[in-house]
């Protein structure tokens, strides 16, 4: 697990500056080692690498790599899980290997497959791969974005110059881009507390999205991301093949995601997904696992006794930490600091990494993906009712938004300049709307707001420029990826492109590298995905939000009463801290009128917002204050502003 950062094109001594900077900037992701390489040739290429010695703690894992025989460098971040069986493949076939990690096994598959040693890879991964006889680079990422890649292309002299990274903040720290506000980045953000799709929140950075690879010349760098891998919604074998298959896929992943020579621990939170984590580590693991929990002080939020529970009945050596509030306003401005983009929902992971990591691990193993794959959420039950509501309403659209606009009026208090209620009644309007659009009612039911809100809310068009959040092309890709699939098979695509692709994934390696622990997600290795989605919806899903499939794999004899309990997931009492110790400082943050507006805000409709926050307004939970508190604390510490 590491950092790397590189430049592509006309490399002079500014630019090899330029990623020592994104290289430095980067220093948290890789205590344990660093390097760098400039080619000879320029047109070329330079990298810089930071490195978290996880497997093959010797000299022999250095990067950036060489590969002697054909000169071709690599600077890779990840873990390849299926390394052991692409190395033999490759002594087969007759190569020999210095070191006993998985960048070599990258660089030699390079030499031997090209870019179709993409393809072949099981893990988690952002890469690139400098080919001088080729004269281009090769970047790539995992197929779920596990791995974040960032780029941008910067002009100089005539010339064009490809900057990546591995993380946002390391390109702005080239002093080479402009720190401007990407507008329907913004409008994304407020719509979901996060941004969606490949824009970021700074104008001219991209991410490659997940399952994407890109192939970049030296001498016109230009990005062109192209696909390789999408999630497969077809069926081809019986549900009782495809249910083997998948307890088969949940077993292997988990023998591949124990595989270190630091320390390591699973995450038991008490929950069904951290469970089935748990059981399948202690299923595989050849030693006692390590299990560790956050507990609180506020008993509505603390589920120590039941980790304890699951800790017991599985075996685990557990560690039990607690996070009070006094530690979390302490660490507050660190976890802020970690943030890479904007958002809501990190600060949990950042907080749980640094109690982890300061409890002597370096790897820990996370349940992500179990309700996004096995139908945990009430989206799995609420969105297909509301679509067969929603079509019905088709011929009558005008007349039933006119009715529900009415009907959502009469909940509020009526007072002039109140936030109308941001709950499932002021949304009422938004899901007629979305007239069946299964995509456009998800986003509207995990909408921060509602669309007239927004529109007073945000300083530009927000709703106009990211309908229903999503950057246009973005949401036509959502469309096409959930086009053959049954409308549960749907919601699970939306659910792992956006909520976890876009938003878990991408906060949890950015708070987790903060501290330099690794994070793993075993339930997301995408052959456990790809045999998820073969099996039929009755199987799977059924009966909803139970998760009995996956309780039945991966944990058969933990006592199913264990969890016959309300749902919860892994939340900070935000909620409470906010109207407590933290109210002076966001309402500090708030009343900055300058600072408001250059990020974008209309700083009346926001004091309003803080104001009915304040009070108990219908629908006015902790994120919707939340969020556009860490914007602006993200856009000062940035220098970052509308144009």
């Amino acid at each position: 697990m590491c950092g790397i950062a590189g430049a592509i094109g006309a490399i002079d001594l500014e630019v090899e500056g330029a990623v020592r900077g994104m290289s430095d900037a980067e220093r948290h992701r890789g205590p344990d080692d660093s390097g760098f390489f400039r080619s000879d040739a320029t047109p070329g290429a330079a990298f810089g690498f930071r490195r978290l010695a996880i497997m093959d703690l010797t000299t022999d894992g250095h990067q950036p790599m060489h590969d002697p025989t054909t000169g071709n460098v690599i600077v890779f971040n990840g873990e390849i899980y299926n390394f052991a069986a692409l190395r033999a493949e490759l002594e087969r076939e007759g190569e020999q290997f210095r070191s006993s990690g998985d960048t070599e096994v990258l660089l030699r598959g390079y030499r031997r497959w090209g870019a179709h040693v993409v393809g072949k890879l099981r893990g988690m991964f952002a890469f690139a791969i400098y080919d001088p006889a080729r004269r281009e680079v090769l970047l790539a990422r995992d197929r779920l974005g596990i791995k974040p890649l960032y780029y941008a292309v910067v002009r100089r002299g005539g010339a064009e110059v490809l900057c990546f990274a591995s993380e946002l903040r390391a390109l702005l720290a080239t002093g080479l881009f402009e720190r401007r506000i990407e507008p329907v980045a913004l409008a994304s953000y407020l719509w979901n507390g996060f941004v969606a799709g490949p824009p970021t929140v700074v104008q001219g950075i991209t991410q490659l999205p997940p399952g994407s690879m890109m192939t970049v010349a030296v001498d016109r760098p230009v990005p062109q991301p192209t696909p390789y891998w999408k999630l497969p919604t077809g069926r081809a074998v019986s549900a009782d093949e495809a249910i083997a298959r998948l307890e088969d896929a949940l077993v292997t992943a988990m023998k591949q995601h124990l595989v270190s020579d630091v320390p390591l621990g699973v995450f038991l939170s008490g929950g069904v997904d951290s469970s089935a984590t748990t059981a399948l580590a202690v299923r595989t693991a050849s030693a006692r696992v390590n299990t560790f929990h956050i507990g609180f002080e506020e008993a509505g939020f603390d589920e120590s006794a039941y980790a304890s529970q699951v800790a017991r009945s599985l075996g685990t050596e557990h560690i039990e930490l607690r996070l009070t509030q006094e530690r979390f306003r302490a660490g507050l401005d660190d976890a802020l600091k970690s943030l890479d983009q904007p958002t809501f929902d990190a600060i949990n992971t950042y907080f749980v990494s640094r109690l982890v990591r300061e409890a002597g691990f370096t790897v820990a193993l996370a349940g992500t993906g179990g309700d996004e794959l096995f139908g945990g959420y009430r989206s799995f039950r609420d969105l297909p009712r509301a679509q067969r509501v929603t079509r019905l309403g088709r011929p009558l659209s005008a007349g039933l938004l006119a009715r529900a606009g009415r009907l959502a009026a009469r909940v509020t208090t009526g007072r002039p300049g109140e936030v109308p209620p941001q709950t499932r009644w002021g949304k009422l309007p938004d899901l007629l709307g979305a007239r069946g659009d299964l995509l456009a009612l998800y986003q509207v039911a995990y909408g921060l707001f509602t669309r007239d809100f927004l529109r007073e809310l945000g300083k530009m068009p927000a709703v106009e420029l990211a309908p229903y959040g999503l950057p246009a092309e973005f949401g036509r890709t959502l469309r096409d990826r959930a086009a053959h699939a049954s409308s549960l098979g749907a919601v699970s695509v939306f659910e792992l492109a956006l909520f976890v692709g876009e938003r878990l994934l991408r906060d949890s390696d950015a708070a987790s590298m903060a501290v330099s622990l690794e994070l793993r997600v075993p339930l997301l290795d995408h052959e456990v995905v790809e045999a998820a989605f073969a099996v039929p919806d009755e199987a799977r899903f059924m009966p909803l939000g139970k998760k009995n499939l996956l309780k039945r794999l991966a944990m058969p004899n933990l006592d199913p009463k264990i969890f016959d309990r309300p749902k919860a997931g892994f939340v900070l009492p935000i909620e409470v801290w906010a109207k407590d110790q933290l109210a002076g400082q966001v309402e500090a943050m708030f009343s900055d009128r300058k600072l408001v507006e250059g990020a974008g805000l209309d700083s009346d409709a926001l004091m309003r917002l803080w104001r009915a926050f304040k009070a108990g307004a219908p629908g006015m939970y902790w994120s919707r204050v939340w969020s556009p508190f860490v914007l602006l604390d993200w856009c000062r510490r940035h220098g970052v502003a509308l144009a």
